[in-house]
């Protein structure tokens, strides 16, 4: 019998809202119906800061180059895989500013669609809770 295994992750997300539309991601998995949209940004590789993390993520699933993140706030989740294991994710949200790039699905990753939402009406997106957490973060700063 294997023995389940508990793992913390951080993770850095950023809000980039621009005339009254966010930039969220869409999960390329296909174990969610409907698709799982939220916010660009992910893990950090081992010595990066979540600063970095975020810029590097942002660019990586949308091609836009972002800067100037303002910390919003820190949320943490707790879920159990299909195997059992646990994972305890800590996610530090950022407010960024569009700095250049141009907006492109990324081709092979996590995400494969990158959209623009109203901000007001999310259209029925089935949206992670956590990024519903940090846009409601954003409206109150």
């Amino acid at each position: 019998m294997s023995q389940r295994r508990e793992h913390t992750t951080v993770r850095a997300y950023g809000v980039l809202i621009e005339e009254s539309r966010v930039l969220l991601v869409r999960s390329s998995s296909p174990d969610f119906q409907p698709p799982l949209w939220w916010l660009p940004g992910g893990g950090l590789d081992f010595g990066e800061t979540p600063e970095q993390a975020l810029l590097r993520e942002f660019t990586e699933e949308t091609g836009l180059v972002v800067a100037h993140p303002t910390l919003l706030g820190v949320t943490s989740d707790l879920r159990r895989r299909d195997n059992g294991d646990r994972i305890h994710t800590v996610r530090i949200h950022y407010r960024v500013r569009q700095r250049g790039g141009t907006l492109r699905d990324e081709a092979s990753g996590t995400t494969d669609q990158a959209r623009w939402f109203p901000l007001g009406d999310l259209g029925g997106a089935n949206v992670a809770d956590y990024a519903r957490a940090a846009l409601s973060l954003a409206s109150e700063k």
